[in-house]
C-alpha cells in the first residue's frame, strides 16, 4: 500500500476490529479516533481525544486532528497532520524527538488535570445553595 493523502471518516459507536485504509473512525462515546497509519504500513493508530490530548474538529463535511500524528514508535516512523480530510506530511521524527514529544504530552496531561479548582466559584455556589 502506498501513502494516503486523503481520508474519509466514519462516526461509530464501537471501534471496528478491522480497519479500512484511508478511513478515520471516530468514537465520540469512547473519545477515541482510530485509523490505519497513513504511511501505508498498515499499523493501527489510536488517538485519545481529551482536553490535554488530541482534538477533533468537525466542520460538517471534514475532520481535522491536532496536534500532529507522530508514529515514531512504528517502523515507518511517519509524521503527519490530518486537516480537512487531507494528510499533510511532515518530516519523520527521530527517536529522541519522539521521546521528547511523549514527555511533553505527559507533562501537558499532568498540568491540565493538576490545575487548582477555582475556589471562588465553588464558594459562591455553596453560598447560593445555602440561601435556598
Amino acid at each position: 500500500m502506498s501513502r494516503i493523502n486523503d481520508v474519509t471518516f466514519e462516526f461509530v459507536d464501537l471501534l471496528p476490529g478491522e480497519l479500512v485504509d484511508g478511513v478515520v473512525y471516530v468514537s465520540l462515546e469512547n473519545r477515541t479516533v482510530v485509523h490505519k497509519c497513513c504511511s501505508g504500513c498498515g499499523e493501527r493508530v489510536v488517538l485519545n481525544l481529551s482536553p490535554a490530548g488530541w482534538k477533533l474538529t468537525f466542520d460538517g463535511e471534514t475532520i481535522s486532528l491536532s496536534p500532529s500524528i507522530g508514529n515514531g514508535s512504528l517502523d515507518c516512523n511517519s509524521h503527519y497532520w490530518i486537516r480537512e480530510n487531507k494528510v499533510e506530511w511532515s518530516s519523520p521524527l527521530s527517536a529522541s524527538e519522539t521521546r521528547r514529544s511523549q514527555a511533553a504530552n505527559r507533562s501537558d496531561v499532568v498540568s491540565h488535570y493538576d490545575r487548582p479548582v477555582n475556589k471562588g466559584i465553588w464558594q459562591r455556589v455553596r453560598a447560593r445553595w445555602r440561601k435556598l
